[in-house]
């Protein structure tokens, strides 16, 4: 069944052009928030802890928003199962890339990271040609192996290495021939056998993975966030901006707490961008 959905339904899809894309976009987008919602509970909850002195009005039309955006967030998604690296490249820039130069010619490896905001997949297809280091990804494999298979394929197909959360430990352990940039995502909700650092973030009690700051302070590399900004349309622009170069000299969950608040900042300017469907609050203090 897999197989048959792919090949005969997504794959085909994904060779459409843009504008054929965007209105299959928004057809989705009356489906799935007026027809049949998709966690639309799920989201309204959420949107009401973050911004509790919004309006409903002003809630409902956040979440209007964000489907509108999630919906071109699964076309483009499709999309990079054949696209160019040309087009990934045309489609998404960085603004600063002269940042991570810096330690490349120190040959310096370095820790980039982020969040589910705005298009990362497309991030990961095209980073790898438009920063010096190698770009390494961390993931959680699919529990279905073929869509696991494809999923990695496609983001990795422009020079993306990618592993998964259980290999990360012995990669840093690893020498490598050439300064590596590892991205870390850093807004999802940590299982309750990780140990977290806890902060307010939107609002709420929130736990957060130590992952970025236990490896950087590990192997004192560089700590650098990269926010993801939507141009227009199909178009996505990333700023490098510094946490720290000294890892070892902060103090326990300095770094987690300034890479949070730089994604709170951003969320906060243009919610509509954030993956509000995902339970992030599940994990209770």
């Amino acid at each position: 069944m897999s197989k048959l959905l792919f090949y005969i339904l997504i794959k085909p899809i994904s060779y459409l052009p843009y504008r054929i894309l965007y209105a299959i976009s928004d057809i989705l987008f009356i489906i799935i928030f007026y027809i049949i919602p998709y966690r639309k509970k799920v989201v309204i909850n959420n949107l009401i802890n973050a911004f509790p002195k919004k309006s409903s009005q002003e809630i409902n039309q956040l979440a209007r928003n964000f489907y509108c955006h999630l919906c071109d967030l699964v076309v483009e998604s499709i999309k990079l199962f054949s696209i160019s690296e040309a087009e990934a490249i045309k489609r998404f820039r960085f603004l600063n890339p002269e940042l991570l130069q810096k330690y490349y010619d120190q040959g310096k490896d370095v820790i980039l990271v982020g969040g589910h905001y705005n298009n990362w997949e497309l991030l990961a297809v095209a980073i790898n040609n438009l920063v010096p280091h190698q770009c390494v990804g961390i993931y959680t494999p699919l529990s279905n192996l073929f869509f696991e298979k494809k999923m990695k394929l496609s983001r990795s197909k422009y020079g993306l290495k990618m592993i998964t959360k259980r290999e990360v430990p012995s990669f840093f352990a690893e020498k490598h021939n050439e300064p590596q940039a590892t991205i870390f995502g850093a807004d999802q909700s940590p299982t309750y056998s990780k140990k977290v650092y806890w902060t307010t973030f939107l609002n709420q009690d929130t736990a957060v993975a130590l992952g970025t700051e236990r490896f950087s302070k590990k192997y004192d590399l560089p700590v650098i966030y990269c926010s993801i900004n939507k141009d227009k349309r199909g178009f996505y622009s990333s700023k490098f901006a510094l946490i720290t170069e000294t890892p070892k000299t902060t103090n326990d969950g300095e770094i987690t707490q300034m890479h949070t608040s730089a994604l709170e900042k951003q969320i906060i300017q243009k919610p509509e961008f954030w993956l509000w469907t995902h339970k992030r609050w599940k994990r209770k203090r």
